[in-house]
């Protein structure tokens, strides 16, 4: 384990981070950014169009921000410059996710992208050149690689990278030679964002969140996954929104007090057999409009379903648009708190 928190040191004292400010400022004081993803099953999570954004956004009414999607290096190891144009075109930030992986299941360690890899600059020209495709693109970006490092279900977990001992430190290690990779070819406008979810998977002291921490000047925003049941089937995880923050938020806020917050993730299954997802959703927007997390500058609904079985009764589904109740609760939310919503991004000179 040594070694690797050796290595974190030795990063973060030649980091190229300057105290320059990021390219998106968060919104004035009482207002939220609203975000937008959407896919579906069978899909990879960048199929997104211009068409759903418009639809979406007539919808409930209001504009987004930005947009939500996955560059998946199995894919392509491209910066993803023609998704980036269309969306910036909409006059609104692209959100990319950095999914260093070799494919879209779950539960297992990575093949080829491994956090030892990583850190050993196998992918270091790859890397480099999305930067400088990047810093060519010109505009705001937010980015995240890792997503959710205190879940087992994501191959950059602890327990696919050495476990208790070594696995967060790895992780860290990782985060902060890519950003220093980036950083270094002066992709300047790439805002980073630290993402976890509300509960550590394991719950073992080992997997906390605060463990996969890169540190202050390794990253401008920090982020939450929150979410009610997740399937039509799902028994746990019913509760609330606040009941969830009220764990999660006093340690983000305790971990990184400078950073803005974004609930970067939530939703609720459609059609659980115990929660409706109308009265979730509601409950949830109440609380974000209320102020209650001050922190808190953003969100974004995951508009998305999948396949958990051989039974089209037990899919996923949490689009918005596939049902007309929770549509009209969205609509109405937003139209209530419309002097509390920042449409358009704010960015710095």
């Amino acid at each position: 384990m040594g070694r690797y928190f050796a290595l974190c040191l030795a990063v973060a004292l030649t980091s190229q981070r300057s105290d320059a400010a990021a390219p998106i400022a968060p919104p004035p004081q009482g207002k939220l950014y609203h975000g937008f993803y959407y896919d579906g099953p069978a899909t990879n999570e960048h199929d997104v169009t211009p068409d759903d954004v418009s639809r979406y956004e007539e919808a409930v009414g209001k504009k987004t921000a930005w947009i939500f999607f996955s560059n998946n290096w199995f894919e392509s190891r491209k910066f993803p410059a023609a998704m980036c144009a269309w969306i910036r075109d909409l006059g609104k930030v692209p959100y990319v996710r950095l999914m260093l992986r070799s494919d879209l299941d779950q539960d297992h360690s990575e093949k080829v992208f491994s956090l030892e890899k990583i850190i050993a600059g196998e992918f270091d020209e790859d890397l480099k050149q999305w930067a400088r495709d990047a810093k060519t693109f010109g505009s705001p970006v937010l980015i995240e690689w890792g997503t959710e490092p205190n879940g087992e279900w994501f191959a950059w977990n602890g327990k696919w990278n050495g476990g208790a001992n070594e696995g967060p430190g790895r992780y860290v290690a990782a985060w902060r030679h890519i950003v220093d990779l980036m950083r270094a070819e002066g992709a300047e406008k790439l805002q980073w964002v630290w993402h976890v979810n509300w509960l550590d998977q394991p719950e073992a002291h080992w997997n906390r969140f605060e463990n996969y921490y890169p540190g202050e000047s390794y990253c401008d925003w920090v982020a939450i996954s929150a979410y009610g049941p997740l399937t039509p089937t799902t028994k746990d995880g019913s509760e609330s929104l606040r009941f969830k923050m009220k764990d999660v938020y006093p340690r983000l806020t305790k971990l990184a007090p400078t950073k803005a917050i974004i609930l970067s993730e939530f939703g609720c299954d459609l059609h659980n057999r115990k929660i409706s997802a109308t009265d979730w959703a509601g409950s949830a927007l109440d609380d974000l409009f209320s102020q209650r997390w001050p922190a808190v500058i953003g969100f974004c609904w995951w508009n998305e379903g999948w396949q958990n079985d051989d039974h089209k009764k037990h899919d996923t589904d949490m689009n918005i648009l596939h049902d007309p109740a929770l549509t009209s609760v969205f609509r109405g939310e937003l139209a209530r708190h419309a002097d509390k919503l920042q449409e358009t991004p704010i960015f710095t000179q």
